[in-house]
């Protein structure tokens, strides 16, 4: 049987693009946006609130309330995370509540409910459905990060086009558009939507927000609602020229500490992993190209949301022990992804795990293995590496050696000292 190898760590350069003055960045763009001449004095304006985990998302959306103030408008926030946070109305508010997102921190009402309307039937045969409060409100302006999608690929995939049609669907619209995508394209279904909810809902426009790859907001945009379509599609080949990314292409295991919807919407960011188009394995096309990943925890921030469990062919008991199977059912199965809720392997310790997962390595010595261990998918501007990857590592120009190679240290319960 393989051993546990030994682990050096190295550092990742990216480009560093940072927001100096995140409230004034807000401020500037909504008026570049001509956000104010399309808001009456009095009128209700509803801010989305989404549930991913963006950087600096409280005081974004702060400073869209005040900016709705200053031109003596009233903000509501509204909730804007399809069947996230238990689909409960309460359960979204305190998603909101984690992020700092409050009454009393905004200084506005947060308007929290699962109820939708229907705006129309769509020629595909399906309802479109939009957040009764939201409708309600005099106009929208839609909040919202851009970036690559976890399952879908396109000039469109996760930004304020989503927003409008799986945040402001709620539980219900989401749901129903997952399962016509099943029948049509991402891209045809969230373009429909998007176009029908800028048409009908008084869309005041948009705030594209865009992070680097060291969680940090990059940049904020301010866009005009008929410009949102071909404003994100530029905003997202941008952003891709951001995002982190594994240093080596291959690993036979990836130990990755947490899992969690604020780390990605897939729990793991597919992007990062490898595994966009099959859970099990990278597409042809695809890089990195991982053999097997070892979860060892879920983040506190997800509330037992396990979803994009199913993707890893390893885990850590307290993992099974973390999830909320209500709470992380309710979103694989509205999604159309009931795989990635399924259970992998437990084991009650980190050397248990690590020593059936090297196992699994074929025929490679225990030295020779090529593996990661990375904090989570977030997360990856220093990675520890097995020795494998050494020679590789010192040829990479772009690659900081911190370390030289060491062995793993397991505390007196057999799980890994953190590294991280």
């Amino acid at each position: 049987m393989a051993g546990v190898p030994r682990f050096f760590r190295v550092r990742q350069s990216y480009p560093r693009p940072k927001v100096s003055d995140i409230s004034q960045r807000v401020h500037e763009q909504l008026r570049a946006a001509q956000v104010d001449r399309r808001i009456a004095p009095g009128k209700t304006v509803a801010i989305t609130a989404g549930s991913r985990g963006v950087a600096n998302i409280s005081t974004i959306i702060k400073g869209c309330a005040d900016f709705v103030k200053s031109i003596n408008a009233i903000p509501v926030i509204i909730p804007a995370m399809g069947s996230h946070g238990g689909a409960t109305a309460e359960g979204q508010r305190g998603v909101l509540a984690s992020y700092g997102i409050t009454e009393q921190t905004m200084g506005c009402e947060i308007r929290s409910s699962m109820e939708v309307v229907e705006l129309v039937r769509a020629a595909e045969g399906f309802p479109i459905y939009f957040d009764r409060n939201a409708r309600q409100a005099d106009c929208v302006l839609v909040v919202n990060r851009v970036k690559p999608h976890t399952r879908f690929s396109g000039p469109i995939e996760s930004g304020l086009m989503k927003m409008m049609l799986i945040g402001l669907g709620k539980q219900r619209g989401a749901e129903v558009y997952h399962r016509a995508i099943m029948n049509y394209s991402f891209d045809q279904i969230v373009r429909l939507v998007a176009r029908t909810v800028i048409e009908q809902c008084n869309v005041v426009g948009g705030l594209a927000i865009l992070e680097n790859a060291y969680e940090e907001t990059a940049d904020i945009v301010g866009i005009a609602p008929e410009q949102i379509e071909t404003r994100e599609a530029e905003l997202l080949t941008r952003v891709k020229q951001l995002v982190p990314k594994l240093p080596f292409d291959h690993a036979e295991v990836l130990i990755v500490n947490e899992l969690g919807k604020n780390i990605s919407g897939s729990g793991m960011d597919t992007n990062v992993i490898g595994r966009k188009y099959n859970d099990r394995a990278a597409a042809e096309t695809e890089t990195p190209k991982i053999h097997n990943i070892y979860v060892r925890s879920l983040t506190e921030a997800t509330h037992g949301n396990a979803s994009g469990i199913g993707i890893a062919e390893f885990c850590h008991r307290r993992v099974v022990e973390q999830i909320d199977s209500t709470i992380t059912r309710m979103n694989c199965v509205t999604a159309g992804h009931a795989a990635a809720a399924m259970l992998p392997l437990d084991y009650p310790t980190d050397l248990a795990a690590l020593e059936v997962a090297f196992n699994q390595a074929g025929l490679h010595s225990t030295e020779s293995v090529p593996a990661m261990w990375i904090p989570n998918t977030l997360h990856i501007s220093e990675v520890e590496c097995s020795e494998g990857l050494w020679n590789q590592a010192r040829e990479n120009s772009q690659l900081e050696i911190l370390s030289e190679p060491t062995q793993l240290q397991y505390n007196s319960t057999n799980d890994l000292v953190n590294r991280f």
